[in-house]
């Protein structure tokens, strides 16, 4: 069956993201179905397309009352009729509940929101048995495993009231979940026979960095944010106290900002989460509190004022950046300190807490330590191999734009794994180093390996420097970590072949995060979105904001950002034509799209803009992997001329190409190709013409110069300029 054009129609997307499609067959196909997808992969659509596909009501059982009001906003904004979705929870009157089965009975809702208390009640079960029922949907289902970071008793009981209600498939959904917590929730749903699809857990338009944190830092947060006025952003600290005094800091800067933890009234916490959702604050300074129940796909950073306890919570922190593929900076600060607060914290807990607790910060601390592709180490926490050299993102972070030097480390590697091999493996981390460099301690003394001939064979290097390279040898699988002994190191059957035959092994010197270690790092993400008509986006931001107001709904839910920005490079002017423009299908074309397409064309009017006329026929998918081709390969100095060849371009038409993205606010460096045709002195002439010049009309230049120079010269030198000064 097609399901391409029920997506366009309904959600207004030409193509699946990753494994959306076979998801939304198994769903239709009846099939009991677990999804496990990383934050921001698109898992609400893999029950929403299908529940707007069949007959009857699919019930999506959902723990957060804020995440239910957010869905249900977005659905109600792509169809004329607001009973197509509803919540049936606890905040309704008994008018409200009424409307609800109203619209259920005569088939008009799709989508049923319930918490799983709601559920308990015996009156929506009665009420429900008579429905016809599509599916059931359970959002966030890690809340079923007491192993999960989240869990909630009333989650057990699920599998006996949908039961109750009808024998329909059910589908899981969850956003992160390690091997032991995926068991335990089919075994809890009774769905151990369903089709499992597990997404990559990399978000390929996230960029990672970690920077020092210095007494300074206040001031780093500061400069960041005011670089990236009017965006999203949330800034993650440990304490209460932290994020009152952040907020406040950023406040008398002049940027909008705003509180959010548990310390505040449930009132004040509701409010200041709106004010984020409607972009009346561009950032909310929280502890973890916060996030859960946001679905706003255009937060463009996330920072981390205090490193986090776990790589699992970091990664779902940071997950709630760039959720529409846009550009998402995900910024930490690290300090050792920090993590020694975090183990002060845990003294009180009992012992197997501890333990569990010191293996997961000491994962944190090889993240934040590693010089490797921070991408690779995140994923391989996660049980996924990354290839650093050709995967998706591969140089979305500090450490592989500022790479540093690297050396010989085979003769060392070896005497790490003998070192494991011969204490029989029984050691953690922290002991295999101490042996390597001859520290003796009362754990060592009792197993006798301080009289052992070995020990304080790596005397010659330090303890940080062993620690290092165990980290990096961990994750290309020669050592690995045993999880019910929390954390013993032992062999794999790569490491024992590595100390029989040695090969080359090139180990990254590790970062030394002292107090002036603060090295600019790149902040132009390859994530970050073509911007087109700048002015126009900010009116049709306005548009969007005033209708949302009106709507009582956040912005994004009448459309997302890279739809304005599609809006403002083809300036559509009838239903028609918006109906081509990224995320905008018919349903929302009809509800929003006359006031768009209104502004649009009274714009065109007053500007004189040419379109561009085979709007219908080009879609953005093409155009922008057109853009994103030329930026990359401007960006390895690869021939222009080959860079036209293989697109099937003659020169001028690349050239045109260029311009659009110069013009559109993109950085293009095409300085190797200019010095081929044009010395340092005719440039500098050139440049100083354009930057005087009235105008930047080719044939002016031509003029000026009297035929000294040709159009291919000039139109490159202009695209130079532009890219320099006006970007």
């Amino acid at each position: 069956m097609d399901l391409h054009s029920p997506l366009k129609k309904f959600f207004g997307f030409n193509q699946f993201k990753g494994l959306q499609e076979d998801v939304v067959k198994s769903v239709i196909d009846n099939h009991n179905t677990f999804v496990i997808m990383p934050t921001g992969g698109g898992k609400s659509l893999c029950y929403q397309l299908p529940a707007l596909m069949k007959e009857g009501t699919a019930i999506v059982i959902s723990p957060l009352i804020a995440l239910m009001k957010n869905q249900v906003d977005a659905i109600r904004g792509i169809s004329e009729n607001r009973g197509i979705a509803h919540v049936l929870n606890s905040s309704l009157n008994k008018t409200e509940v009424a409307q609800v089965k109203s619209d259920i009975e005569e088939g008009i809702t799709k989508l049923l929101y319930v918490a799983p208390e709601s559920l308990i009640k015996e009156e929506y079960v009665t009420f429900l048995q008579s429905q016809k029922i599509s599916f059931v949907a359970i959002d966030e289902a890690h809340c079923i495993s007491e192993w999960g970071h989240d869990f909630r008793p009333e989650y057990r009981n699920l599998r006996h009231i949908i039961k109750k209600i009808d024998n329909v498939p059910v589908i899981g959904l969850t956003a992160t979940a390690t091997e032991k917590v995926q068991e335990d929730i089919l075994k809890t749903l009774g769905i151990t026979d369903a089709n499992t699809f597990k997404a990559s857990f990399n978000r390929a338009n996230l960029f990672y960095e970690v920077r020092p944190k210095t007494k300074d830092v206040e001031k780093d947060i500061i400069r960041f944010v005011k670089q990236r006025i009017g965006k999203s952003g949330i800034i993650y600290c440990l304490s209460r106290k932290k994020v009152e005094e952040i907020a406040q800091i950023l406040q008398v800067n002049g940027i909008k900002a705003v509180p959010y933890h548990a310390g505040l009234d449930a009132k004040t916490r509701v409010k200041h989460q709106d004010m984020f959702l409607m972009e009346d604050c561009d950032v909310v300074v929280a502890t973890i509190a916060f996030g859960m129940g946001i679905d706003k796909p255009d937060v463009r950073y996330v920072i981390h004022h205090d490193i986090p306890k776990s790589l699992e919570s970091y990664y779902q922190e940071t997950g709630r950046a760039g959720r529409d593929d846009g550009e998402g900076y995900c910024l930490a600060f690290y300090a050792y300190k920090d993590i020694e607060k975090l183990e002060k914290f845990m003294a009180s807990k009992p012992v197997a807490e501890q333990e569990i607790g010191h293996a997961l910060l000491q994962e944190v601390v090889g993240y934040a330590e590693t010089s490797m592709n921070r991408r690779k180490y995140l994923l391989h926490y996660f049980g996924e191999e990354f290839d650093e050299v050709n995967g998706e993102g591969a140089d979305m972070d500090d450490n592989s734009r500022n790479p540093k030097s690297q050396h010989e480390a085979k003769d060392n590697v070896v005497k790490l794994l003998s070192i494991v091999r011969d204490t029989k493996e029984k050691y953690k981390p922290k002991e295999v180093v101490n042996t390597l460099i001859g520290k003796e301690n009362a754990m060592l003394n009792s197993h006798k390996t301080h009289l052992q001939p070995f020990f304080g064979i790596g005397k010659d290097k330090t303890g940080p420097y062993w620690m290092a390279l165990l980290r990096q040898i961990l994750v290309v699988d020669f050592i690995k970590k045993e999880i019910e002994q929390y954390g013993v190191v032992k062999l794999t059957p790569l490491g024992r072949e590595f100390i029989e035959n040695p090969k080359s092994f090139m180990m990254t010197e590790d970062h030394v995060y002292s107090q002036e270690d603060s090295s600019d790092i790149i902040t132009n993400t390859k994530g970050a979105s073509i911007s087109a008509d700048e002015k126009l986006i900010k009116m049709l931001k306005e548009l969007r904001k005033k209708i949302a107001v009106r709507q009582g709904v956040p912005p994004f839910a009448v459309f997302q950002d890279p739809s304005l920005d599609d809006m403002a490079l083809k300036y559509p002017i009838t239903l028609e034509e918006l109906s081509t423009v990224h995320g905008v299908g018919e349903g929302k074309a009809r509800k929003f799209g006359k006031e768009f397409i209104g502004l649009i064309a009274n714009y065109v009017d007053e500007n004189d803009i040419m379109r561009p006329d085979d709007l219908i026929v080009k879609s953005t998918g093409v155009n922008s992997g057109l853009k994103l081709y030329i930026i990359q390969n401007t960006d390895r100095k690869l021939p222009l001329m080959d860079i036209a060849k293989s697109k099937g371009l003659e020169m001028s038409e690349l050239i045109k190409e260029m311009e659009a993205i110069v013009y559109s606010g993109t950085k293009l460096n095409i300085d190797y190709a200019v010095e081929d045709l044009v010395d340092e002195d005719q440039q500098e002439e050139i440049y100083d013409y354009f930057m005087e010049a009235e105008t930047d009309k080719i044939q002016e230049a031509m003029d000026e110069f009297d035929g000294d120079y040709d159009d291919e010269e000039l139109r490159l030198m202009r695209i130079k300029f532009i890219s320099e000064v006006a970007n």
